[in-house]
């Protein structure tokens, strides 16, 4: 039976802020990816959400992403793959002494945001994160978008890699994530976008932002725990996934 692996970015409040439905959320997915406090979170928001993926049995995962809360991590930055490496890697090693902790275990790495888009084109970035990831443990899974340069580096480094679709995201002709910048690239309609998932699980064929065919690959499935919809959109993943004889599992 054909499997896909749900999984969601959360652990992205910090201090009295607070953003997204982690406790209603993690039960209905499969693996969680928990912000680091770089992009986002803090200590105890990662700790908290740790305990509660930890609680639910999902595979907890780290969720590192460039040095800017003001940005959310979504805004470009110069970082060298030399820096890009170490804070990865000092990210990977926070999230898991809180994994330590809990009695639990990290199982995979998914960079976050810009730091994630920019690893998809660029090789010396994408190389520095695999080298991160290996150098950590080389038996977490690396998650990367499907066809990228990511994926390409965790293969060679000798990674698993989890090739990842976005449930709620436009794609570009090149198989890219429309930029957020622009008006349509999020998609709005919860019912299309659960449809596609099931396509793109099925046939690994979806349409772009201008029709046209493109090829995509999804062992892991994104949805995003900030949408004012997460839990119903989830909800509605699960349901087409079930129509179509897809099971939820996590990867591995």
């Amino acid at each position: 039976m054909t499997s896909v692996d749900l999984n969601c970015d959360l652990g992205e409040s910090f201090g009295k802020y607070r953003i997204g439905l982690d406790e209603q959320v993690i039960p209905r997915v499969t693996s969680v990816n928990i912000a680091c406090g770089m992009h986002a979170g803090d200590p105890v928001v990662m700790r908290d959400t740790v305990r509660m993926a930890a609680k639910a049995g999902v595979a907890i995962g780290a969720h590192p992403g460039y040095p800017d809360l003001q940005g959310f991590g979504r805004r470009d930055m110069a970082l060298s793959p030399d820096e890009v490496y170490s804070f990865v890697l000092y990210q990977i090693g926070a999230l898991q002494a809180f994994c330590i902790a809990c009695g639990t275990r990290l199982r995979h790495v998914k960079p976050h945001g810009q730091l994630y888009n920019t690893a998809a084109r660029d090789r010396a970035l994408a190389d520095a994160i695999a080298q991160a990831v290996k150098d950590f443990d080389d038996q977490l899974v690396l998650v990367a978008l499907a066809g990228g340069r990511l994926a390409d580096a965790g293969r060679d480094a000798g990674l698993r890699v989890a090739e990842e679709f976005f449930a709620d995201r436009n794609y570009t002709d090149e198989g890219t994530l429309v930029p957020r910048s622009q008006p349509d690239a999020v998609l709005q309609d919860e019912t299309f976008a659960a449809r596609r998932v099931a396509q793109a699980v099925r046939t690994g064929v979806i349409e772009s932002v201008t029709g046209k065919q493109i090829h995509v690959a999804a062992d892991t499935i994104c949805t995003h725990g900030d949408n004012a919809k997460a839990l119903e959109f989830v909800d509605m993943l699960r349901r087409e996934l079930a129509v179509a004889g897809i099971a939820i599992a996590p990867v591995g």
